[in-house]
């Protein structure tokens, strides 16, 4: 069943890279707007320069693929790397395909960020990414969660490096570009945030288990994470320990991976929008 499974997500996780490249391919840039993200840092550089896009697609996301590797792990890197390669084949594919939606700009951008953002949800909730910023965000708050002891949301991140990219397209290309580039995240990031529970924002953990020792040495072990402990009772069960444990999106198949490997234990996923300090 768990080997069914992983088939399945790299299945879904590969049609989520197709659904993303047909929309920037064939949707978006043909409307004058582009991808977010690393996404759009490769789509800048191809038009400026007016090198082949999926070839930007691989130099620009290619150092974040390794820092994942390094930083996140080698399950998180290859889902991402199976997805970073199935955009790229996509966008190579529907470029050569003479299509066009025939409406409005506002109308077409935002139909192609809506599937634009279903095709990120598929990657994201199966632990894909195709995307370098997020993979970038993720490794900013490990870094501070790590040496501050604090959690922290990926959102700050995102904000300021997406930010960055819509000052550049207005600066290079021209203000209606960025304009519906704008629309596509915000459309793109509403579909995301519905289907994945608000992925940028931190992720509380609970945990129910008779034998609390090896998650804890399991948590601390491969996430670099520390716990609550709380001492509780089941009305059937009886005495048993509550653990509590910050983490991020990208962090969660990995938890999910220790808590299956401990039978007995129940869990729930809780999104942290906000910590008070």
């Amino acid at each position: 069943m768990k080997k069914k499974q992983g088939i399945l997500s790299y299945i879904l996780i590969i049609l989520g890279a197709i659904m993303a490249s047909f929309s920037v391919a064939l949707i978006l840039l043909p409307n004058d707007a582009i991808d977010y993200g690393t996404a759009g840092v490769a789509i800048i550089i191809s038009k400026v320069t007016g090198f082949n896009l999926p070839l930007c697609v691989l130099v620009v996301f290619l150092p974040f693929i390794i820092a994942g590797y390094l930083f996140l792990g080698r399950q998180f890197t290859i889902k991402a790397a199976l997805g970073s390669v199935f955009y790229m084949l996509g966008l190579d594919f529907f470029e050569n395909i003479p299509f066009e939606v025939n409406t409005e700009h506002f109308l077409a951008v935002a139909f192609g960020g809506a599937i634009l953002g279903a095709g990120l949800s598929l990657i994201l909730r199966n632990g894909g990414c195709i995307d370098g910023s997020e993979i970038l965000a993720n490794i900013v708050v490990k870094k501070l969660s790590d040496k501050t002891g604090r959690n922290y949301s990926m959102t700050p991140v995102l904000l300021v490096f997406n930010m960055m990219v819509y000052i550049t397209v207005f600066a290079v290309i021209d203000a209606t570009a960025a304009l519906l580039s704008l629309l596509v995240y915000f459309v793109a990031t509403m579909v995301i945030d519905h289907y994945t529970d608000h992925f940028e924002s931190i992720k509380q953990i609970t945990i129910i288990t008779q034998d609390p020792d090896k998650i804890i040495a399991d948590i601390k072990q491969k996430l670099n994470k520390t716990c609550t402990i709380m001492d509780s009772r089941g009305a059937i069960a009886g005495e048993n320990n509550t653990l509590i444990c910050y983490i991020s999106y990208f962090e969660l198949p990995l938890m999910k991976e220790i808590i299956s490997t401990n039978a007995g234990s129940f869990s729930t996923v809780s999104t942290i929008d906000e910590i008070l300090r």
